[in-house]
């Protein structure tokens, strides 16, 4: 049986962090769905077909990990794509609390998905898109950030 994991977010946009996360992951399942989640709560930056654009050029090279927009439930987006966990990252204490309240609940509603948390490697514990989306909105460097492909995306069409 095919090892298939969900890494959902709204990628908004996707930050280097979360290409080492998704990266790292690969050692560990043999396929990784990038779900970008439609939240109706949420006012994105950037349109969802942007950000799944990004994700798809950013891992152009690597054909275990495809991108792909969801509404709803994670679990049953990853029923639905016969997913057996559930990728996440984590950077600080105050994230793993969170994040268990989540798995908890998933868990309560498909046990037979499991979370599986991945620790931040250090060089990027303070790489949020909330934060890279600040630097955006106030003109500032975010090369240090985002993917190659997203920086050079917002260098040719500035908001």
């Amino acid at each position: 049986m095919e090892n298939i994991c969900v890494f959902p977010g709204t990628f908004d946009p996707i930050t280097l962090g979360h290409v080492d996360i998704i990266r790292r992951a690969l050692q560990l399942f043999d396929r990784i769905i990038v779900g970008v989640g439609v939240n109706s709560l949420k006012q994105p930056m950037f349109s969802i077909e942007q950000r799944l654009g990004w994700i798809r050029a950013v891992f152009a090279d690597e054909p275990r990990v495809e991108a792909e927009a969801y509404e709803g439930l994670t679990v049953a987006f990853c029923q639905k794509k016969q997913a057996r966990f559930i990728l996440r990252g984590i950077r600080y204490v105050s994230d793993f609390e969170y994040e268990k309240s989540i798995a908890d609940m998933n868990r309560a509603l498909a046990p037979d998905i499991e979370t599986v948390f991945l620790a931040s490697a250090p060089a990027y514990a303070t790489t949020a898109s909330t934060l890279v989306r600040d630097v955006i909105r106030n003109g500032g460097d975010i090369s240090a950030f985002v993917p190659e492909v997203v920086y050079r995306t917002l260098q040719a069409n500035p908001e």
